[in-house]
């Protein structure tokens, strides 16, 4: 079965609004209708969104829980208490853990991290683990991105006289856990702003210590350049954990890339060289180059070498972590393939009217599944869970990813009576099944679904922003349009809509198996290489057309000295424009 094909909806346009924004703003009106169109409307608040001052962050202590957090982490390194930082073996929990491991070590602390193992110990904090470093010594345990939903676990931690600090960003259950939690969410919260990652919030924590530390809400010299660094970590976390790029995800993004590539870290450095980032660095490279392979760790063995990675003073051992993680991702890429394709067979033999998709292999690596999930919600346009099934009386992993708006994890708490444990947020969730329950859980969770959705679960539409004409796509535009970066979730991108072109010359498949097309396009005396990644199928509809219109973005080219303007096109139609909402 094909991918389901998007809806084409067309931004209304407002010349007027954007004529006056544009001259307040002394910008291109196509810039100020983007700005518009992101709910950007007076200049005040569009050049405090473009320039993302740092002096706009929110002061750590507005954050529930930090000053008391804080102030336990703070008498904990005066007193050489044995701390340990616990966190989550994701992006966002790795970079959270080197923030705070990284500052305690400066601060001569005695500091330890723990990395859960994926598919040995699972998410969050786990009862042994706990219990292991307790007898080790530790006296504070500190989570970073996990745990506000362990409360049985934050139970044992007291009993064994831990001090349990709680950081985490996930959506909370009517109880909560007794500890000191940090969170943007607890209930009273009056934080200014509730879409930080984990990995912010640790560095919310982490600037709040420095502070106490410094004995002064300015930190000193040293500490500044610590937390400086630490942005860059924060970055990382909440891009690949698809964070909202706007308020302070904004902030943290904007100048924690700039600082990567500017400064990276030893281990960083040696990522960035193996991922072939070397001058620039777009919140897009974290997304698809960066986050796979420091995710790979995690997926598919120990993350705790991430962490090695982010934190190590030794070029050598960084190059050689760097490496293997490059080599992890590739075994993860070739993984995640073959089970996509198992997966999408599976569903084109069940039921195509089911509201949302549920599915499981035997010999699927539970590490991967999440991918798999969300590969299978996009083709298919609806929620999906994938599990990697264990044999008879062991509980089997799985993941889901939402589509259409669909609540996950609201639609999950339905089907508790057969699930070991789940949680996570309203687009990706993580759970155990009890034993052969899958039939059971699909019929359950379909269900759950479609009351969610009784008209069916909504259509995504290929958002676009403007109707641009070929004449206008030139270097200076996309210069002003890259003011916009970064983009990301709540941000993305811009695409536009080119209507009315000609086919100049003869389209053709390129790429690895041709997968991709290159073709030109003229219009009004502009003619503009065009390419369209991942639709070599659609050759013959080019072929056999005279005209066509194309959603794309555009894009800077540079060969051989050579920089010219060229389009990335999302998708095309070959008959006359539809009529666009």
């Amino acid at each position: 079965m094909p991918a389901r094909v998007k809806p084409w909806k067309l931004h209304p346009a407002n010349p007027s609004a954007a004529g006056v924004l544009a001259r307040e703003l002394n910008t291109n009106p196509l810039v100020a209708q983007l700005l518009l169109n992101r709910g950007i409307i007076t200049a005040f608040d569009a050049r405090l969104f473009l320039d993302a001052p740092m002096n706009a962050l929110h002061s750590p202590d507005l954050l529930p829980g930090i000053p008391e957090a804080a102030a336990i982490i703070a008498q904990g390194v005066v007193a050489k208490q044995r701390i340990c930082i616990y966190g989550d073996y994701d992006v966002d929990g790795t970079t959270g853990t080197a923030i705070l491991y990284s500052l305690l070590h400066k601060l001569g602390a005695s500091v330890t991290f723990y990395v859960p193992h994926r598919l040995d110990e699972g998410y969050g904090l786990n009862e042994d683990a706990v219990r292991e470093l307790a007898k080790e010594g530790v006296q504070i345990l500190v989570t970073v991105d996990c745990g506000i939903a362990s409360l049985h676990e934050a139970a044992v931690a007291k009993s064994l006289g831990l001090t349990l600090i709680i950081t985490d960003h996930h959506e909370m259950k009517p109880n909560l856990p007794e500890a000191v939690l940090v969170h943007p969410r607890l209930p009273g919260s009056k934080y200014p702003f509730d879409g930080l990652s984990g990995s912010c919030v640790a560095f919310k924590l982490a600037w709040a210590v420095a502070q106490l530390a410094s004995g002064s809400n300015r930190v000193t010299d040293d500490l500044r350049m610590f937390l400086l660094d630490a942005m860059g970590l924060a970055a990382l976390g909440l891009v690949a954990d698809v964070m909202p790029l706007r308020g302070e995800n904004r902030i943290f993004t904007k100048h924690g890339l700039k600082r990567l590539i500017t400064q990276p870290s030893i281990g960083l450095k040696a990522l960035l060289e193996e991922a072939k980032l070397l001058e620039t660095l777009k919140a897009e490279d974290v997304s698809f180059k960066l986050a796979p392979r420091i995710n790979a760790a995690g997926r598919l063995g120990c993350a705790r070498l991430v962490v090695e990675l982010l934190t190590t003073a030794q070029p050598k051992k960084a190059q050689e972590i760097a490496q293997f993680l490059e080599q992890q991702n590739g075994t993860r890429q070739t993984l995640e393939r073959r089970i996509t394709a198992q997966a999408k067979e599976l569903v084109e033999l069940q039921d195509q009217n089911a509201p949302a998709i549920v599915v499981g292999g035997e010999d699927w690596h539970q590490g991967v599944v999440g991918i798999v999930a969300s590969r299978l919600a996009e083709h298919f346009g609806k929620p999906a869970l994938v599990l990697a099934l264990k044999p008879d009386g062991e509980a089997s992993p799985g993941s889901g990813r939402s589509y259409g708006g669909v609540a996950l994890h609201t639609a999950l708490e339905s089907c508790t009576d057969l699930l070991i444990s789940h949680g996570g947020h309203a687009a990706a969730v993580g759970f155990r099944m009890k034993p052969g329950l899958l039939d059971a859980l699909r019929e359950r969770f379909c269900r759950a679904v479609a009351r969610a959705t009784p008209d069916g679960v909504p259509p995504q539409f290929l958002q676009l922003d403007a109707e641009v004409p070929l004449t206008s796509l030139s270097l200076s535009l996309l210069k002003d349009i890259d003011k916009l970066e970064p983009y990301g979730a709540a941000h993305p991108r811009p695409k536009f809509l080119a209507s009315g072109l000609k086919l100049d010359g003869v389209p053709k498949r390129i790429g690895t198996g041709e997968r991709h097309l290159s073709f030109r396009v003229k219009q009004g005396g502009a003619s503009i290489r065009a390419v369209a990644w991942g639709l070599g199928e659609r050759l013959e509809e080019l072929t056999t057309a005279t005209a066509c219109c194309v959603a794309f973005t555009p894009r800077l080219n540079e060969w051989n000295g050579q920089r010219n303007v060229e389009i990335e096109v999302l998708d095309f139609q070959t008959q006359a424009v539809a009529e666009l909402n």
